[in-house]
C-alpha cells in the first residue's frame, strides 16, 4: 500500500488540464473498516490537502455521528473520491471528476483495503462506480438505501449546496441517518 500512495501522490496524469495545478488528495490504508467514495476534492480541501477540511466534511461527520479525530484516522476510515485532484469550477459548481483518475488507481486501491464493512458512496459519479443498480437519479438511489445491503449507503453529497435538497427530503434525516449512524458505530468496533 505504501508504495502506490507514493505513486498516486506522484500522479501528474492530468496536469496539462488542471488550472488548480494537481495535489491528490485521499486518506486510505488497508485495515480500514468505512470507505467513503466519493467526488473529487473542492477548492478548499485543495488547498489543505486534507480530505472532507471544509463544511461538506462538517456535515459528513455530523451525519456519520463521529468527530474529527475518528474521521481523520485512516486505521479506520479511507477516503476515495473518484478523483485525487480538484478539477476546477463549472457553471454550476465544480467541474465533474476526471475519469481517468478512476481509470488508472481505483481498482489497485480498492483491492488493498480487504477490511471494508461499510461503504458510503457519496454523489452521482460514485454511485454510478459503486452500484451495480443505482435508481434513475440521486434521490430515488437514496430514498432506496435499504435496497444496497447491509454494507453500502448511497448519500447526497454534504455540500451546503445541496441545503435545498435536504429540505426537500426531509425522509433522508429521519429515515436514513440513524441507520447510518448506527451501521458506522457497528463497523468501527
Amino acid at each position: 500500500m505504501a508504495t502506490l500512495l507514493e505513486q498516486v501522490r506522484a500522479c501528474r496524469l492530468c496536469e496539462k488540464d488542471l488550472k488548480h495545478g494537481v495535489r491528490p488528495v485521499l486518506q486510505v490504508s488497508e485495515n480500514a473498516k468505512i470507505l467513503i467514495a466519493g467526488q473529487a476534492p473542492g477548492s478548499k480541501v485543495h488547498a489543505s490537502g486534507i480530505p472532507f477540511d471544509d463544511p461538506s466534511g462538517d456535515r459528513l461527520r455530523d451525519w456519520m455521528g463521529i468527530d474529527r479525530e475518528t474521521f481523520y484516522d485512516s486505521e479506520k476510515i479511507s477516503i476515495l473520491p473518484m478523483a485525487f485532484c480538484y478539477p476546477g469550477k463549472g457553471k454550476s459548481g465544480d467541474l465533474p471528476p476526471r475519469p481517468i483518475c478512476a481509470e488508472t488507481w481505483r481498482e489497485k486501491l480498492l483491492s488493498s483495503m480487504t477490511d471494508i464493512q461499510l461503504t458510503l458512496v457519496i454523489g452521482q459519479y460514485a454511485l454510478a462506480w459503486h452500484l451495480e443498480k443505482p435508481e434513475k437519479n440521486l434521490t430515488e438511489t437514496v430514498k432506496n438505501w435499504a435496497a444496497y445491503g447491509e454494507q453500502t449507503i448511497p448519500l447526497p453529497h454534504p455540500s451546503p449546496r445541496n441545503n435545498i435538497w435536504l429540505k426537500k427530503n426531509q425522509w433522508f434525516e429521519t429515515e436514513v441517518l440513524p441507520e447510518l449512524r448506527v451501521r458506522v458505530q457497528k463497523a468501527l468496533k
